[in-house]
């Protein structure tokens, strides 16, 4: 490597630790202002902090819900509502043998986690507004619950509060419970937003079908947050039961659940800082303006109005100045073929051939058969190019190989075992990568995050060491960014690696997606339409790069209308036209053939 690759990582690191000192001021004041409040001696303005941290400990958990992997879960109220009622009734005594208080806090968050769960299991299936109703409608259940149990809750009359007893007894004494579990609540999911399985959060909210490719499998990770989610409201509940001292059906409120849900939409979506904020202001707002409580439900949605209109990213984006930062005009992306053997990992010589293989498939969609008896063969060490009229099925094939579309007959094998159709998370498994269309990227992330989302089958730790960042989950962060940034200078774009990728040019885009299918050190890589809309000289040097991969060993399918590039670049050849192959063979035998002349190239 030379001294100029060297030293581009190297600057990217050293602004990742400013950036990382910049961003822990806002944490450092809060914990100051949370530390010294009891030396203001107010038990009103304790009372009013104490409410914030329990409201947080709750929306902390939801955040990743809602504003990290983008499900609309309104009734968490109902998460609230089972934690401050396990924790009164197994102190108090009405369902078994009393409980110590701090023991049934714990079952408290043990309920919430099975019923996040409980709520979660829908989302596998139903999404936007159909979700949000499910949650509603739990809550209400909940609710109506509460009221009939009477020997347990005790109705509509109300149970006792839990009274936690030394370190944490009434006054300030609880203050500092409240103020501890809620900077715990804040640890633990800001460690999960910046492990791979946050990253995977977000990408399956705005780009579904590229974490797919990624092999990310989207119910085993929502379960795992919902469970996460709810054991947090179940102590946020149980804290709360503490706080009221006497709980009834009427402390949770649909406005308490709407709070929550505002909360994070106003602090911004993939932030903890800011709903955090969203969070305190929320609480703190009609407390301060006693004359307004009675309209907090009109201050909420107003709030969110305005934040809609002039600040869409919330507080979030208020804070983050580092992004308004001007970037560098007239950037020129230079990629270094190179650096593929340590991206892609080793020699590729040295790796055995291998072949994908499709027979007889067909597709169709209704009456229109968009694949008819397609045979197909990708073989690694080459570069296949697929051309074709528009709506001739390219991008149809791409999909079938990935795992998207299930045909309605044919196979599809890999080196002679069968390879199971619509299975598009597993893919990665078999180290098939691939790019789309339109570049699906995550635009609220940076470059580097993107092209991390990739490696995401890489890491080795789980779930539960990732919230505790224990030594695992910190290798694989690492490790995963060792990569990326490796990614990145093989396709020219580490200088912009902290650079949110919403702010960068189309073509740069089409890069960052080829980093992220580097990422899965693929023995496959499908690209489609990877030259649309780059000048001349980036598909020249785009062409050198996927040159570059065959030799690697890489067996690349290219989706391509640029015929220069095709026939530049490609080993073989096949041409589609309404869905069967029209001509297959080398691109010189392509180039003279009569009917593809006539069909396609023109005369």
């Amino acid at each position: 490597m030379t001294d100029a690759t060297a030293s581009g990582p190297v600057r990217v690191g050293e602004r990742s630790l400013l950036g990382k000192l910049e961003g822990s001021v806002s944490w450092i004041l809060l914990g100051l202002v949370g530390l010294l409040l009891p030396l203001l001696d107010d038990s009103y303005i304790g009372v009013i902090a104490q409410r914030a941290y329990i409201y947080w400990i709750l929306s902390a958990g939801l955040n990743l819900v809602v504003g990290y992997a983008g499900q609309i879960a309104i009734g968490w109220v109902s998460m609230l509502t089972l934690g401050a009622y396990t924790t009164a009734a197994l102190t108090a005594g009405t369902a078994t043998d009393p409980w110590h208080p701090y023991l049934a806090l714990i079952a408290g968050g043990v309920i919430g986690a099975a019923a996040g769960v409980i709520v979660g299991l829908p989302a596998l299936r139903l999404r936007t507004f159909y979700f949000a109703m499910t949650t509603l409608g739990f809550a209400t259940i909940v609710t109506q619950v509460a009221l009939a149990w009477k020997s347990v809750t005790g109705g509509g009359v109300g149970t006792p509060g839990p009274v936690f007893p030394w370190p944490f007894d009434p006054g300030w004494g609880f203050y500092y419970f409240c103020f501890i579990l809620a900077a715990l609540a804040t640890w633990m999911t800001a460690n999960i937003a910046s492990s791979r399985f946050g990253r995977a959060l977000v990408a399956i909210r705005d780009a579904e079908v590229a974490a797919e490719a990624s092999g990310i499998a989207k119910p085993r990770l929502l379960i795992a947050v919902f469970l996460f989610a709810g054991a947090l409201g179940g102590v946020a509940g149980g804290l709360f039961a503490s706080l009221q001292s006497y709980i009834t059906p009427d402390a949770f409120t649909f406005e308490i659940s709407v709070l929550f849900f505002i909360a994070i939409l106003i602090g911004g979506r993939g932030s903890i800082l800011g709903p955090a904020l969203g969070t305190i202001i929320l609480t703190a707002l009609p407390e301060f303006a006693a004359p307004l409580v009675q309209w907090s439900t009109f201050l909420y949605a107003a709030l969110l109005l305005v934040i809609v209109l002039v600040i869409p990213g919330g507080i979030a984006d208020l804070l983050d100045y580092k992004n308004r930062r001007p970037l560098e005009q007239h950037r020129e992306i230079v990629p270094r073929p190179d650096l593929l053997g340590r991206v892609l990992g080793g020699d590729g010589r040295s790796r055995g051939k291998s072949t994908i293989a499709l027979r007889d498939i067909e597709l169709h969609f209704g009456g229109v058969r968009a694949i008819d008896g397609l045979d197909l063969e990708v073989r690694s060490g080459e570069v296949h190019g697929l051309i074709g009229p528009n709506g001739s099925g390219k991008t149809t094939t791409l999909n079938v190989i990935s795992g998207y579309y299930r045909p309605n007959a044919g196979q599809m094998t890999l080196d002679g075992a069968e390879l199971p159709f619509a299975l598009p998370h597993a893919r990665a498994g078999y180290r098939i990568s691939r790019t789309f269309q339109t570049p699906r990227l995550v635009g609220a992330a940076s470059v580097l995050e993107n092209v991390m989302i990739g490696g995401t089958v890489h890491g080795h730790g789980t779930f539960t060491e990732s919230i505790l960042a224990l030594p695992r989950h910190r290798r694989d962060e690492r490790h995963l960014k060792a990569a990326a940034l490796q990614a990145l200078a093989t396709v020219g774009l580490e200088s912009l690696a902290q650079v949110r990728a919403d702010r960068l040019q189309h073509s740069e885009l089409r890069f960052i997606e080829i980093a992220r299918a580097l990422m899965l050190k693929p023995a496959f890589l499908l690209l489609d339409e990877p030259a649309a809309g780059l000048s001349a000289e980036e598909i020249r040097r785009l062409g050198n790069l996927i040159k570059a991969s065959s030799r690697e060993g890489v067996g690349v399918l290219l989706v391509e209308h640029h015929a220069d590039l095709i026939f530049d670049i490609c080993d073989r050849v096949t041409v589609l036209n309404l869905g069967k192959t029209l001509a297959a063979g080398t691109p010189n035998e392509i180039r003279s053939h009569r009917e593809v002349v006539s069909a396609y190239l023109g005369a």
